[in-house]
């Protein structure tokens, strides 16, 4: 048999194979590449324009990074010069330098964890200063915590 040590009583293993001469061995790509998710920008753009259901882009939201401006304590930082308290989020970090500052500090989380973690009566805004600002309300929020748990819980 090919690829295995001959000798009785030794122990069974594959044997190193040898490349063949002549031939360079090339990494195989996949003949039919899985099509990446749509990143948290797309969905939001989509969103916006009617072009995506509110739970299509909330499971895309869930599982994507959301960038977030920290300051010196942890937990979100809010804005509270608007009707409600929100807390500004970004899609990419790019937007988040926009907003604010190339030096300025943020961490990562997913959207499901900022569902989870947000403080009741907060809303969030993605991309402050983008083309294609959302905002969430503390309502809407509590209605993505509706969905969210009805989807793991049924």
């Amino acid at each position: 048999m090919y690829g295995y040590d001959q000798n009785p009583g030794a122990q069974q293993g594959y044997a190193p194979q040898q490349p063949q001469q002549g031939y360079a061995q090339q990494p195989q790509q996949p003949l039919y590449p899985e099509p990446s998710p749509p990143s948290l920008a797309d969905a939001v753009r989509a969103f916006t324009t009617g072009s995506l259901s509110a739970e299509d882009f909330q499971q895309i939201f869930a599982s994507s990074k959301v960038y977030c401006p920290r300051g010196d304590t942890p937990g979100f930082l809010a804005l509270h010069n608007t009707q409600q308290p929100v807390i500004p989020m970004f899609t990419t970090l790019k937007e988040l330098r926009r907003y604010a500052g190339k030096e300025s500090k943020y961490f990562v989380i997913t959207g499901a964890e900022v569902i989870d973690l947000l403080p009741t009566g907060y809303g969030f805004v993605l991309d402050m200063e983008g083309d294609h600002r959302m905002v969430f309300d503390a309502k809407a929020v509590e209605q993505m915590v509706d969905f969210a748990m009805r989807r793991m819980y049924g």
